[in-house]
């Protein structure tokens, strides 16, 4: 097999750290988008030569077009696009601000659809099983828990692209998937109180929130060779919380 490359955005946040160390692990190269700089720069001086990091700001589409540039001028390929970048903006219905909305969406949406276009621009020309894994949300479907509604949509209208893209492409060898998880540990656990992070991890059937890394060994599955004929799902990952 030819030497594989990954973009991962939003690598310098918590779950981007353990996605790239897990797609190196199998000796990958990767590149991570973030807009950190700081975040982006640290990761690139602990993990060496084949990683390459880029500082860009994912909602505006020619800078991702640029950063796409600048990973083919590195290492001449992409074979795999992990849309990981995003957050989840915590105003309520109905006074969540237009420019919050529009946000949410750019962050969440627009900015994977973006490294789409250009991910599969590149992925025609390149032999074997191409992979995009997006990460997505269980708050998609789950509407007993607490996420608000632009942030629920973004997520949703991620995993349409998903199915879209898996149905389009398929002929063309590019196998695309969603990973929607329940309560993560990162960073975003900050953008809530005490009392609904405690309410939120009580409904975990394992007690616990579940761990980036548990997240990152699923990317990693389904951009090795067993997840070749996987494409087209929304893969829900919650300890069994709600089966649907």
């Amino acid at each position: 097999m030819t030497d594989r490359v990954a973009i991962v955005t939003g690598a310098a946040g918590g779950m981007g750290r353990h996605i790239v160390s897990a797609l190196m692990a199998d000796g990958i190269k990767v590149a991570g988008l973030d807009i950190d700089a700081d975040g982006i720069g640290e990761i690139a001086s602990e993990l060496g030569g084949d990683f390459l990091s880029v500082t860009v700001d994912l909602t505006d589409p020619e800078a991702v077009a640029g950063a796409f540039e600048l990973v083919v001028e590195r290492f001449g390929a992409v074979d795999i696009l992990i849309n990981n970048a995003g957050t989840c903006l915590m105003s309520e219905f109905p006074d969540i601000p237009a420019q919050e909305f529009d946000r949410q969406m750019a962050l969440n949406f627009s900015s994977a659809f973006h490294c789409c276009q250009q991910a599969v621009a590149l992925m025609l020309t390149r032999p074997g099983v191409k992979k995009i894994v997006n990460i997505s949300s269980n708050g998609a479907y789950n509407f007993d828990v607490f996420d608000p509604p632009h942030y629920r949509a973004s997520k949703a209208a991620l995993d349409t692209l998903t199915k879209d893209l898996a149905r389009r492409y398929a002929s063309d060898k590019i196998a695309v998937n969603s990973i929607a998880p329940a309560m993560t540990e990162t960073p975003l656990f900050n953008v809530v109180s005490e009392e609904v992070l405690e309410r939120a991890i009580s409904q975990m059937p394992h007690g616990r929130a579940m761990q980036p890394g548990e997240i990152a060994a699923w990317v990693a599955f389904l951009v090795s060779p067993a997840g070749d004929i996987c494409s087209g799902n929304v893969i829900i990952l919650n300890q069994g919380r709600d089966v649907r």
